[in-house]
């Protein structure tokens, strides 16, 4: 099958009332578009919830089709240097707006700027406040300096619910002639954890295998255990039966070719969501997960490492 484009850009919202899930933050943005007139704006909040789609409809609602002369659009983690700051972004902010009382400058994951580029934006912000906005698009704005955080009026996104992901991906399957059950919607929800983008990119890939999708392949397509895999391996580890869930971990790193982090992951998330699990023993097995976690990251065989965790779960 040929894709024009990727589907995430091919539905991306053309207008806030489509953004998702951002109720309150739409009408927030909303009364600046009516009083055509706006602050300094922080969007801040995890990949996939609405920030870039945020803007750039913003964007459109106060300027209309021509939105691309009074918009520019940079990401900092490409152009992270103090450079871009004293060059392409402080060449467009003194410039005058098209047609318009402001332009906006939407600097995408600003939290990867360097502190020599952040502390020579605070001062193009100030100066050239009367024509020109910035909007910050960041993951984690603890990473931005106090003197730019506190220019802005800060936009807390939030994680998509199941509900809204799912009526979503409903929403496009439709529209593209693809046949989705609902373990395939829960194991996209699942994998997806909140981030839209993520979703959609799965269900696109999913799309490739067959029109007609269900849970094993939206957990193939994204390289993830079934998370009953990853119960019956933790069941038969605290059932003291080591070589069975050994035999299960070798499924999950052999089988899906899943790495060592990405099981433990997924084996945090399975620990929290089980009931049976008493929540004294799982302080225990969280612990456990993130000894092993920080071996590993410190370059330590993930194989053995996760053998180790199985024996403590054992013992345990």
């Amino acid at each position: 099958m040929q894709y024009d484009i990727p589907w995430v850009e091919k539905y991306r919202p053309q207008s806030l009332d489509e953004l998702v899930g951002q109720t309150e933050i739409v009408k927030r943005l909303k009364s600046y578009v009516e009083s055509r007139n706006m602050p300094n704006l922080l969007f801040a909040g995890p990949a996939g919830t609405g920030k870039t789609s945020a803007a750039v409809a913003l964007a459109k609602e106060l300027f209309g089709n021509n939105f691309e002369h009074n918009f520019l659009e940079l990401n900092a983690s490409d152009e992270r240097g103090i450079d871009v700051v004293r060059t392409t972004i402080k060449d467009f902010a003194r410039s005058l707006a098209f047609n318009a009382d402001f332009k906006i400058i939407f600097l995408d994951e600003s939290d990867a700027l360097t502190a020599d580029a952040q502390q020579a934006m605070r001062r193009t912000m100030e100066k050239y406040s009367k024509i020109t906005r910035f909007i910050l698009s960041a993951n984690y704005s603890s990473k931005l300096i106090e003197p730019i955080q506190s220019r802005c009026v800060i936009f807390r996104f939030k994680p998509l619910a199941k509900e809204q992901i799912i009526k979503k991906l409903e929403e496009i399957a439709s529209k593209e002639s693809i046949s989705l059950n609902k373990d395939a919607l829960d194991a996209i929800v699942y994998v997806a954890e909140g981030d839209l983008r993520k979703a959609i990119n799965i269900l696109q890939a999913s799309s490739a295998y067959s029109r007609t999708i269900d849970a094993d392949i939206v957990y193939n397509v994204a390289s993830r255990a079934n998370p009953e895999e990853i119960r019956q391996m933790l069941k038969s580890a605290l059932s003291k039966d080591f070589a069975s869930s050994r035999n299960f971990l070798n499924a999950l790193l052999y089988k899906h070719g899943m790495s060592g982090e990405d099981v433990l992951l997924q084996l945090y998330k399975e620990v929290l969501n089980t009931q049976e699990i008493s929540e004294e023993k799982k302080l225990k097995i969280i612990d456990a997960i993130a000894e092993i976690n920080f071996r590993i990251v410190e370059g330590a065989n993930e194989r053995i490492q996760l053998e180790a965790l199985l024996a403590k779960l054992v013992q345990l």
